[in-house]
């Protein structure tokens, strides 16, 4: 058996004695064992909540805008006066792009909606058959999502709550929305539902109605639409099915009017570039509790040091070299870390857990976008976080465990 190690575990398993309970180190002990479980809770709550908020708030932007848009560069300023050609051979080589897993076509026309007291400027987006509305019907708060279909013109409206809070308006009612060119047009629309998704960026502005309607509100035939939406296999790697689609693009288009690829990420700048800064405060966290884990540690190491200096300079007197009991302290504080890290997962993975199954830590969804704290447990964040720790504190314990270097056994012996 390694003879440090042996020593180690004889020293730690006596940590239980009546008489080791009387040593002053055993606070120590405890709060070096504290100090290594609270900073991996810490780090474990941290590392799941950010994941999940950045989870949870990219999902939403995506049930919106998708993953990849293909539009014309001219939508931007005004959707309603360039189109691009949407037939059915294009979408399905979109959709055969290698990474995407879906294509759904949109149109889109800005207008007003009004009431006898108030109005509200919003986008109409019109949908079809094709469009993935899952994200919306996850999201309802009241009536029904219609089946929206790109060939029959319904007049059916889904509006967020935060437009019919604004208008006072609730399902069944009847609204007009006008639109404005040369001349004023009007629609009457019935609302079929309300969603809420507190991203207040889109709850604003977007009510669902079918392709048709705004079709025909643009004067565009069937086969025109303001862009096509594509949904990809992994979020992660975006850019590489963005080029990929920008080569199907160019093998349908030629001329001036070629559409382009763009990603969410590029869509919506502000958002992921706000979502990108949480990683910078978990970082910040994480050297935090690691610098607390180590420096509880090396207290309670230089404390077990000063207090077994007897020991120590027995062990040196018998033989032993100072890198072996070197070695002795080191695998004893790795005891402790051990027992450090097993507490701070019990804690961590618990309250992480605690709140994905009852969400009892609450947020104000208008300020952050969610009701409740989103949180995202991956198992192999949480290995590589009690790797870290275990490795990061036992290096720390390296040059404090040089002290024993200068106990010199004669005067050690004598030590009380």
């Amino acid at each position: 058996m390694n003879f440090p190690y042996f020593i180690a575990r004889r020293l730690y398993r006596g940590d239980g004695t009546q008489q080791s309970k009387r040593r002053a180190s055993t606070p120590a002990i405890h709060i070096a064992t504290a100090g290594v479980a609270l900073g991996l809770a810490v780090m474990i709550i941290s590392v799941s909540v950010v994941q999940g908020f950045k989870g949870e708030i990219s999902r939403k932007v995506v049930g919106f805008g998708s993953h990849i848009e293909v539009m014309d560069v001219g939508t931007f300023g005004a959707p309603e006066h360039y189109p691009i050609n949407t037939s059915e051979a294009f979408v399905q080589s979109l959709q055969a792009t290698p990474g995407i897993s879906h294509a759904q076509r949109f149109t889109q026309k800005l207008g007003i909606l009004k009431t006898a007291n108030d109005f509200l400027g919003i986008t109409l987006k019109g949908v079809g058959e094709d469009y993935d509305l899952s994200f919306i019907r996850e999201n309802m708060q009241e009536g029904q999502l219609p089946t929206f279909r790109s060939d029959t013109a319904s007049n059916r409206l889904v509006i967020s709550r935060t437009q019919a809070d604004a208008l006072h308006l609730k399902v069944g009612d009847k609204v007009y929305a006008y639109f404005f060119e040369q001349t004023v047009k009007t629609r009457r629309f019935t609302i079929a539902g309300i969603y809420q998704s507190n991203l207040a960026q889109f709850d604003k502005i977007i009510a669902i109605t079918d392709k048709r309607t705004v079709n025909r509100l643009n004067h565009w035939p069937d086969t025109l639409s303001t862009g096509v939406e594509l949904l990809a296999h992994d979020f992660d790697h975006l850019p590489a099915a963005a080029a990929a689609v920008t080569g199907t693009i160019r093998r349908h288009y030629h001329g001036e009017n070629t559409p382009v690829a763009i990603t969410i990420k590029e869509h919506y700048p502000q958002i992921f570039s706000w979502l990108s800064l949480l990683d910078m405060n978990v970082w910040v966290i994480l050297a935090l509790m690691i610098c607390v884990a180590g420096f509880t540690m090396v207290s309670g190491l230089f404390i077990l040091i000063l207090e077994r200096t007897n020991t120590i300079g027995l062990l040196k007197a018998l033989g032993a070299a100072n890198r072996s009991v070197r070695h002795v302290f080191l695998h004893f504080a790795v005891f402790i870390t051990l027992k450090g890290l097993l507490i701070g997962n019990l804690i961590g993975i618990g309250l992480v857990g605690a709140q994905q199954q009852w969400g009892f830590a609450k947020l104000d969804p208008a300020t952050y976008y969610v009701e409740s704290v989103p949180v995202s447990l991956n198992p192999w964040v949480i290995l590589l976080l009690n790797a870290a720790t275990l490795a990061l504190t036992t290096l720390a314990l390296v040059g404090p465990s040089f002290m024993i270097s200068r106990i010199q056994p004669a005067k050690a012996i004598r030590f009380e």
